[in-house]
């Protein structure tokens, strides 16, 4: 990948991994752990993530929803790709 991915990208990446299985709510967690850490502002849907039950997958797929953003298609594409 020649960029990193945009936060839009990656939560693209982690909705499609929710729905089709090959991600767990609690590495999405995880995500929004680092990229709080990370980013210089944080963002009620980094809080809603990281705060939310690993048990909750459909909640964290809701958060997911709310980050803004356009999705980079290719640096999808190439995350997706990496994980089949």
């Amino acid at each position: 990948m020649s960029t990193t991915p945009n936060l839009r990208t990656y939560a693209e990446y982690y909705i499609k991994g929710l729905t089709e299985g090959f991600v767990t709510a609690a590495e999405v967690i995880a995500w929004a752990d680092e990229v709080i850490v990370a980013e210089a502002k944080t963002e009620d849907w980094m809080l809603d993530i990281s705060t939310s039950d690993a048990e909750d997958r459909m909640g964290v797929l809701h958060h997911l929803h709310a980050v803004k953003g356009e999705i980079d298609e290719a640096a999808l594409a190439t995350l997706l790709a990496a994980k089949s």
